[in-house]
């Protein structure tokens, strides 16, 4: 464990805690609260003494239906003989599940970077490898690249889209060469899909699991978490090959025994008002997302900022000699608001600071854009 990098989260949120008033623009999360959907189900939970006690270890059978329905209807992917979803208290359980079921220590996984530090994390807490690959200059996928980091180790390649932490949505076409690529070596493609309806400017997700040969070898992950504001729920699924299942099983019946019950009910009421119900405050994040691009601007000549046409972030790519996170630390002390370091996503080199527009009231972050551009002019 001594080999496993600190998440980063609390440890900026004990920044914040010390510079009272500072808004954080650094965890990804919505700012709005769950469906009343979610909220009544609570009421059917407790209505049953039984719900209390321990329910199936892939999660319950209601909650599975539904979320067959949801994956067919908006992701192209059937659930059939050949595959089969597990629920999982949130899609980091999901990935930590999906690598310790493939894996045996010394075994290689492909991230790319930027990476999401708790992939990076999990790949080390397993005993296995990150093998890292640099996305291009616009944090889009490198297939070829991708396809030179194989080798005989290799058990998996991971790809995040809408991708955190750099809002980029990978191509149809690239997400369907490194599916094919891993069919034709032998390995798996775990796909994180957790922002999977968080797109702007006409950006479209796609779901490598709807491909029609990809059911032996793609492990697809998804979150309520962020579209149904669900975050301290910890409901997520996977999909995954059936011969999977009974590692997978044994996994989370050791970690878990079975997601909170009481939240996978508010889970039924999430997925029942459906996805209309984020669309319908994507558009206040968009605005801010809007908000933000713009101001970012003023300080175009002292920063950069790759496309991003998804997720909940912008990554900054900052032209200083401070490190990213002695950055973090002047922004919170002297103009009261956070961001998260880049050195957390794998990015060594240069400055980076990964920006979060979705998690609080559309006034509160337009407040919070206007201190980070203030800061950067005066600290740059």
């Amino acid at each position: 464990m001594s080999s496993v990098q600190s998440p980063i989260i609390p440890t900026v949120a004990a920044l914040i805690q010390q510079h009272p008033g500072t808004i954080s623009l650094g965890q990804g999360v919505v700012y709005y609260p769950p469906p009343p959907e979610a909220i009544a189900q609570i009421t059917a939970f407790l209505a049953d003494p039984d719900h209390h006690k321990y329910q199936a270890v892939e999660g319950i059978a209601p909650l599975v239906e539904q979320i067959a329905v949801k994956l067919k209807a908006e992701n192209g992917t059937t659930i059939d003989a050949q595959r089969q979803i597990v629920v999982t208290a949130g899609s980091n359980m999901g990935f930590l599940n999906a690598v310790l079921a493939l894996t045996s220590p010394g075994d290689e996984i492909i991230l790319q970077t930027p990476y999401y530090f708790n992939h990076e994390m999990a790949v080390t807490i397993a005993g296995c490898r990150p093998v890292l690959v640099a996305t291009d200059e616009q944090y889009q996928l490198r297939p070829e690249a991708i396809a030179q980091s194989i080798t005989d180790c290799t058990r998996a390649i991971v790809t995040i889209s809408p991708n955190n932490p750099t809002g980029v949505v990978y191509s149809e076409a690239a997400l369907r060469q490194v599916n094919n690529l891993c069919r034709d070596r032998g390995i798996y493609h775990i796909t994180d899909e957790a922002y999977e309806y968080f797109t702007y400017d006409g950006a479209q997700h796609f779901s490598p699991g709807s491909i029609a040969d990809s059911s032996g070898h793609t492990i697809s992950l998804y979150s309520l978490s962020k579209a149904y504001g669900f975050a301290s729920w910890r409901i997520g699924y996977m999909v995954i090959p059936a011969h999977l299942l009974a590692a997978v099983m044994k996994i989370q019946d050791t970690n878990v025994i079975c997601p909170a019950v009481i939240s996978q009910y508010a889970a039924i009421g999430a997925l029942q008002a459906g996805v209309g119900y984020c669309k319908e405050k994507l558009g206040a994040i968009a605005a801010v997302r809007q908000q933000l691009l713009h101001q970012l601007l003023a300080v175009r000549d002292r920063c950069t900022v790759p496309p991003s046409n998804g997720a909940l972030y912008v990554l900054l790519n900052v032209q200083t000699k401070l490190s990213a996170l002695e950055l973090v630390e002047r922004l919170i002390r002297e103009h009261k608001v956070a961001a998260i370091p880049g050195t957390t996503f794998g990015l060594k080199d240069g400055c980076h600071l990964r920006v979060a527009y979705g998690s609080l009231q559309p006034e509160t972050a337009i407040a919070g854009i206007e201190r980070l551009v203030q800061g950067l002019k005066a600290v740059l």
